[in-house]
Order: structure tokens, then sequence, then C-alpha cells
């Protein structure tokens, strides 16, 4: 069998396929292990400067497999199947190149909760997305209350959880929840001419103004600003003198530049 996530890496762009059409996409123990190893593939890769997030099927993503986490103890839910699935998207949402989403269909629960780890969306005209999982007696657990807020609005997530409602492409647009609505079967040519003129903006200021929206947004802001701030005093002459004064084995000049 064909592993049901995949990664192609071609011209500085790299691929991630949800590849479970018969399942509608939905997301097992399996494919949120390989949604995070091949984030983790991709920040380490150099040669990445954009990212497509996308699926085979009539569907982008119909959420958790309910036969997945259908079963699970409290404990197994909250701190097995919920963490685990937080661990993938972060890492996702975190990704150093832009994120575009090739939504090619519906995408409910915790499929938009993925879509929504990117930085940009384009949907299919025909595509319908929610977060139904009330209807479950079930909360959105991805992260559908918290980085759907910061990204989309408070009043989107609540219209969107506390009613269950499901709503067009068309009405995704207007809410801000995608950002552009496309025929039926283009969303990944569409993701495909936005990620090539992505790769040719400065990969470094993409990387910068990346990070710095998503400090704006309390995504991973601790990090992002040491590791800027670092970056910054790396160039100074005083890391320069207290490095070789450590290599030499004598006691450090610092002059302040």
């Amino acid at each position: 069998m064909s592993d049901p996530v995949r990664l192609d890496i071609a011209s500085g762009i790299a691929t991630i396929t949800l590849a479970r059409p018969e399942k509608l996409n939905a997301l097992d123990d399996v494919m949120v292990g390989l949604l995070g190893r091949f984030a983790d593939a991709i920040d380490a890769d150099r040669s990445v400067r954009a990212v497509i997030l996308t699926a085979e099927g009539k569907a982008f993503c119909a959420g958790g497999d309910i036969v997945a986490w259908g079963g699970l103890s409290p404990l197994e839910m909250g701190q097995g199947w919920v963490r685990s699935g937080h661990r993938a998207f972060d890492k996702l949402a975190r990704m150093k190149p832009p994120v575009i989403a090739a939504m090619n269909g519906h995408a409910l629960g915790g499929g938009l909760e993925l879509a929504v780890t990117a930085d940009i969306r384009i949907c299919e005209v025909q595509a319908k997305i929610g977060l139904p999982e009330t209807g479950l007696g079930m909360i959105p657990g991805w992260s559908g209350t918290q980085r759907l807020v910061k990204r989309l609005g408070g009043q989107v997530a609540r219209r969107l959880a506390l009613t269950g409602e499901i709503v067009t492409a068309e009405t995704a647009l207007t809410l801000g929840i995608v950002d552009q609505v496309v025929e039926k079967g283009g969303a990944l040519a569409a993701a495909q001419a936005m990620a090539e003129r992505v790769t040719q903006r400065g990969p470094v200021a993409n990387l910068v103004v990346k990070q710095l929206i998503n400090a704006a947004e309390d995504e991973d802001s601790g990090a992002i600003m040491e590791a800027l701030a670092s970056s910054l005093v790396s160039y100074t002459e005083d890391v320069k003198e207290g490095v070789a004064a450590f290599q030499q084995k004598r006691t450090p000049t610092y002059r302040g530049e």
C-alpha cells in the first residue's frame, strides 16, 4: 500500500498530498505522524522556498477519522490523539517557507484546522467548510478554538464551532476563511502559480516576514523573537571576539560593536 500522505519536492516547491481519498482524507494516527515528519524534513531542506498542502479525490480533508478516535478513553483522547495532532499542526504552521493550501474539496473539522496552518488558502468553488464537532458532542481539538481565532477572528470561529454551520466556498471567502475561490479542479494549479510567485521573492525576507507575522499572532512568538535576535547579535564584532577568545583560551575584550 502507498503512504496515505506523500511529500514531493521539485524546483524549490514542496508538495504535501493527503492520499486517502477513499476515506475523504480523514486523518488517522499514521497520517498525523507523516504530516509532522514531512514538516521537519521541509524545514531541514534549505532548497524549499514554498510549500503546497493539498489532497487527492473529492475532499481536502473530512477531519479526524472517527474510527481512530471514537473508542479512545478520556486520557488517550486528551494526552494522545489531541496532543499528537497539535504537535503535527504546530510544525506545519511554523514551517519556515510560506505554505499554500490547495483545498480541492470539503474541509471539515480537523480538515479546516489543517488548512488554517497554511499562510494562504485557495479553495475550489464546490467545497464546503465547517467545524461540525459539537454535533457529535465533541469540540474542535486541533486548534479550532485557538489558531482559528488568531488567524480568522473570534466571530468566525464562534459562528462555525457553536452552530456547526457548513458554509460554501464563496461564503468562506467573504468571511476571510479562504483567500481565493477557483473553479472545480483548479486549486492545485492556482496554488502552484502562487508558489512559483513566492519562490521569486527574497527567501530570507520571506522567512523573516512569515516569522514576524506568526509572532504577531502569538504563533511560537518566544522562539521567533530569540531566533531573530540571535541572528542580529551574531553579526556583531563582540560575538567574533567572544568566539576567538574562547578558542584562544584568553579573556575577551569587548568593544560593544
